[in-house]
């Protein structure tokens, strides 16, 4: 077993020349991918990367920390409208914008972290799902949120207006980039976090809060800073969320959506970062291109419309894609715990231990 000898050897980001190897061959195909693929999946692949970076936020508070939480769609809410506020009523650039909105997110992040030093399992559930659906009325309540008609985000300017330099990106393409660059950061900065002694905190929390504070670690800083860590996350993707869509209203941050990111994490694989990214990649593809229209579904399309025809509803086939996540949830929870990087583990243990 090659056993790590050094602190210095747990931080490394490439272990071996393999993974570096593989680990630029992915970067090279991810900033050459507009080439290959038609314009639907720029806006496709926009919105995966923006959902990759919430799920690796709530990966930390739910399967680093184990704290639940379903109001993160409150969360992300707070930064599209901050993001898209920001940058019209106080002409913020845009780069400024959106991390003031991460840390507003963050703020009340720590905020609703409070309760979590006294709240566990369910009632600590019920409380973020209430934080969830306050932000969502709240916003549709206030005419500087553009009430419940919503609002339309301004143009993706990276330059600095008050000095006349502007730097326009009005196109997928372009936020494709943008996008891809900031979730780079976003994965290595949580990478980094988990490395670190507050990372190492939050992971004694989840095994065992007292024995975690036995051994030194402050409880309250350390749960009310993985909530406003996770906020934090939240708040950058909701930013980015905003200009993919052009246009939202608060009933775009629903209930359903914070329990889609949380499918996302337990899909993926608690714990684990790349478990984050591989369940927020599948869920996003599978609601917004495979069982976007069912009828069209290769192969079962048709056989599922047959049997909504005769025995059911077609009306129905709009509920299939949530039927279909509960289904999908349910047999990563009976049959692979670990979700989708746990299956990763098993064909590579398989592989590393051939033909033994």
């Amino acid at each position: 077993m090659d056993m790590k000898r050094d602190y210095y050897e747990d931080l490394q980001i490439f272990k071996s020349k393999a993974i570096l190897i593989w680990s630029m061959a992915l970067l090279l195909f991810l900033f050459t991918l507009p080439v290959y693929i038609p314009s639907y999946y720029i806006f496709l692949f926009n919105l995966m990367m923006v959902h990759v970076i919430i799920t690796i936020g709530l990966n930390i508070l739910v399967g680093y920390t184990g704290q639940i939480s379903l109001g993160h769609a409150g969360f992300f809410a707070i930064g599209a409208y901050g993001t898209a506020l920001l940058m019209t009523k106080i002409q913020v650039p845009f780069i400024l914008a959106i991390v003031l909105a991460g840390f507003i997110s963050a703020f009340f992040g720590f905020i609703l972290g409070l309760p979590a030093l006294r709240l566990k399992g369910p009632y600590l559930a019920i409380a973020t799902l209430g934080f969830g659906m306050a932000i969502m009325h709240v916003i549709g309540q206030w005419e500087i949120f553009g009430g419940r008609s919503g609002i339309k985000t301004p143009s993706l300017d990276l330059g600095i207006p008050q000095i006349g330099f502007h730097w326009i990106i009005d196109s997928d393409i372009g936020k494709f980039y943008l996008i891809l660059i900031i979730t780079i950061l976003m994965i290595l900065g949580a990478r980094n976090i988990i490395k670190t002694r507050v990372g190492r905190s939050f992971v004694a929390i989840r095994d065992s809060d007292i024995a975690a504070e036995v051994i030194g670690v402050n409880l309250p800083i350390y749960k009310t800073l993985a909530f406003a860590t996770s906020a934090f996350y939240a708040g950058i993707a909701g930013g980015l969320f905003g200009f993919v869509l052009g246009f939202f209203d608060p009933f775009t941050f629903n209930i359903l959506l914070s329990i889609i990111f949380l499918v996302m994490v337990i899909v993926g694989g608690l714990g684990s970062i790349a478990g984050s990214i591989l369940g927020a990649v599948l869920i996003t593809y599978l609601q917004f291109s495979l069982l976007k229209n069912v009828a069209e579904m290769p192969y079962f399309g048709a056989f599922i419309l047959a049997i909504s025809k005769r025995w059911l509803t077609v009306v129905g086939l709009e509920n299939f894609n949530s039927v279909a996540l509960g289904l999908i949830l349910i047999g990563i929870m009976i049959f692979e715990p670990l979700g989708i990087y746990g299956i990763w583990l098993r064909m590579k243990k398989y592989w590393m231990t051939w033909p033994f």
